[in-house]
């Protein structure tokens, strides 16, 4: 039986997108359908076919294209497709084919039900004025639409609930891909000169923060924790919050170092000199923190999200609710005595095997009913 992928956008770098390509993985003789395709050489291997939007300057502006991407979604146009798999974080999953593809079971892998429509609390594209003006009569025709699919896979037990209470839908939870391997691997042999000397420069105890620096992700709360638990912090990556991280590291002189745009060999080494990886974002389920446990490194994780469900607390990590105070240093303590071997069999759980027979058996099985 083949199929169709259907991806909101393409873009060069999202973990949506590390889904679809496991899933085309998966799934080799699949159709791939995308509003537009931005990362033609990362899908290189497969054709993608485009909407009319693809071909407008609303492609470069997703809040300028978000207007019309409902209605587009509605006319895709002949397809001989038996089954239809929406990999959805937007408005992919109101897919709808003519042809016989119009009648082929529509299964949808829910990233998250959109945001900024059903918890603006947590996006803010959602409080801008026209949004909130379009929230009801979009909330209603995204419920509608989302009783479409014959089945609804969601990417952790919290997206679950969150659809649950958007779609009125249950769903079963299929964990995303996480390429274990990679991180479970001795990074050192794939260390720059540079790289080696910027490792050998750091601390020898810290706790590691490390993700695009940008608000919500809450570096913030990782430098907290350091100077709660009177530990030196390591804060990797890079973003437009980087002045304001630096402006709070600066009242703590020689406590926060800064490791910028790290290779997956550099953040891999990082990951594996940390005393913890510390985690204080909610997530709807969240890559890294496995990444983490795959070096054997544990976690400290926000209580609530995706990494409250990865990170099994008191074994391979700490789930935390306040990064200061005396809940932080007694998280940080309790971190130190965690078995690496405990958090790299945990990593394991969620590798890319593990999803690709898992989705495998779901698509069968539910194309099938």
């Amino acid at each position: 039986m083949a199929g169709i992928v259907v991806h909101e956008w393409l873009a060069k770098r999202g973990g949506s997108e590390n889904v679809v390509e496991e899933i085309v993985a998966t799934f080799p003789d699949a159709q791939v359908q995308s509003l537009w395709n931005d990362a033609p050489q990362r899908f290189a291997d497969i054709h993608v076919a485009e909407t009319w939007l693809a071909r407008t300057p609303l492609r470069k502006s997703k809040a300028l294209a978000l207007p019309f991407m409902p209605l587009t979604w509605r006319h895709l146009g002949d397809n001989d497709a038996d089954w239809i798999l929406c990999s959805s974080h937007l408005f992919s999953h109101h897919a709808r084919f003519s042809g016989p593809a119009r009648v082929a079971p529509k299964l949808v892998y829910a990233h998250t039900p959109a945001r900024y429509i059903w918890t603006p609390e947590l996006d803010a594209r959602g409080n801008n004025v026209l949004a909130k003006a379009a929230r009801k009569p979009l909330q209603h025709l995204d419920r509608t639409r989302a009783q479409e699919a014959r089945a609804i896979a969601a990417n952790s037990e919290f997206v679950r609930t969150r659809i649950q209470d958007s779609w009125h839908r249950d769903s079963v939870v299929i964990y995303p891909p996480v390429d274990v391997k990679a991180f479970a691997d001795d990074p050192t042999p794939r260390l720059t000169a540079e790289e080696e000397q910027i490792l050998a420069a750091l601390p020898s105890t810290f706790l590691l923060g490390a993700s695009r620096f940008i608000p919500y992700k809450r570096l913030d709360l990782v430098i907290a924790l350091g100077v709660a638990s009177d530990t030196a912090v390591v804060l990797a990556g890079d973003g437009p919050s980087q002045p304001d991280l630096q402006a709070l590291a600066d009242q703590h002189p020689g406590q926060v170092t800064f490791v910028l745009k790290p290779s997956r060999a550099l953040l891999s080494a990082l990951y594996r000199r940390a005393l913890a990886y510390v985690f204080p974002a909610i997530e709807d389920f969240g890559i890294m923190p496995v990444e983490a446990m795959a070096t054997g490194t544990p976690v400290i994780a926000r209580n609530i999200g995706g990494a409250a469900e990865s990170v099994v607390d008191g074994v391979t990590g700490v789930h935390l609710g306040d990064f200061d105070g005396q809940a932080g240093r007694e998280a940080v303590a309790l971190a130190a005595t965690l078995r690496p071997q405990d958090c790299i069999d945990r990593a394991w759980q969620f590798d890319q095997s593990v999803f690709r027979s898992t989705l495998r058996a779901w698509v069968e099985h539910e194309s099938l009913v």
